[in-house]
């Protein structure tokens, strides 16, 4: 599926590995206690023993959760855009002397995935970079195995595209209509390059997915929702127009994990339908 938004992202995410971007940096100073409380498996309620678990990390290049579950006995497969994350996801495996096998392709075409193959999806913040939602959905369903567990992050869609860079005063101005599938962008925030400019590095290209599109696409999957958690960060002490101080008023990110019950199985959840 390559198209004009597989291209975009390709490019965009080449020139953040080029420029060595937060979200493109290996975590070389992992051990086994370390990734554990890095994935935060216990708040999220995802069974902890991965011994032998088959995990998908899903547009989640890096060298970051593919090293941490690796480290905690999993057997892991990432999925990602760039050529230049998947190189940090094995440059991350050589320095632990794990296995991670890389899959360089879009998350909506998981076709070089075999049907119900992973206990776990772990999906970091990569879903409103593609305009349809359910496309995702829909493969993610197909390769989870029953039972198995999708952790999603994504853009908390009532400020999808609202940053810091609005405040007016006295408030952060919402002025784009909450529609399904609607473009939007906006400058990469400071901290993405230790404070350095991004040069003539592309900024991000997002899709709004407002909540009833997402809840009810993953139920129509079969998912059952299990945990759910807006970004909870609260500085008391930021500045009125900082980064620090809109996350505050506009939490940015959902966390969620479900649970593939699919109809088929005598304990699904909500039918497809």
């Amino acid at each position: 599926m390559h198209d004009e938004t597989y291209h975009y992202n390709e490019q965009r995410w080449q020139a953040l590995v080029a420029a060595d971007a937060l979200f493109t940096r290996p975590a070389l100073d992992l051990d086994p206690d370390k990734a554990r409380a890095y994935l935060d498996l216990d708040r999220l309620g995802v069974p902890g023993d991965l011994a032998g678990r088959r995990v998908l990390c899903l547009a989640s290049g890096g060298g970051q959760q593919s090293a941490a579950f690796a480290l905690l006995g999993a057997d892991v497969t990432v999925v990602d855009i760039s050529s230049g994350q998947l190189a940090r996801d094995r440059q991350a495996a050589e320095h632990y002397g794990v296995a991670v096998r890389t899959v360089q392709g879009d998350m909506r075409d998981l076709s070089d995935l075999d049907h119900a193959t992973f206990d776990l999806v772990w999906h970091p913040y990569s879903l409103n970079f593609v305009p349809d939602c359910l496309v995702v959905f829909r493969e993610v369903a197909r390769v989870l195995a029953e039972g198995g567990h999708y952790h999603l992050m994504c853009a908390n869609p009532a400020f999808s595209g609202l940053t810091h860079h609005t405040w007016t005063g006295e408030g952060y101005l919402l002025t784009q209509p909450y529609t399904e599938g609607a473009a939007t962008s906006y400058p990469d925030q400071e901290w993405v390059y230790d404070g350095e400019p991004a040069g003539r590095i592309r900024p991000p290209r997002e899709y709004r997915h407002t909540l009833d599109r997402v809840v009810n696409g993953l139920l129509g999957e079969g998912f059952a929702l299990t945990f759910l958690a807006e970004s909870r960060e609260h500085y008391p002490d930021a500045e009125p127009g900082s980064w620090a101080h809109f996350i505050g008023v506009a939490p940015p990110w959902l966390d969620s994990v479900w649970r593939y019950r699919p109809a088929s199985s005598p304990e699904a959840g909500v039918p497809r339908p």
